[in-house]
């Protein structure tokens, strides 16, 4: 499960299926991703972090199934 205060380079690295989301919900992560998903977003001005984290998971959930 994904949460909002996991770091994005290790979400990516162990789920690469959520770069399309990160993507699609306008997170950058190019500076390597360091920061938790929840400063990242905020940094980007992205203020759904919890609509970003439900989609990073349900992204998860299909691989997984």
């Amino acid at each position: 499960m994904i949460t909002k205060d996991m770091i994005i380079r290790e979400v990516i690295r162990q789920y690469p299926e959520t770069i399309n989301i990160f993507g699609a919900h306008k997170v950058d992560f190019c500076c390597g991703g360091a920061h938790s998903i929840e400063q990242t977003a905020n940094a980007c001005r992205v203020y759904d972090v919890d609509g970003l984290v439900t989609a990073l998971n349900e992204a998860i959930a299909v691989t997984a199934e």
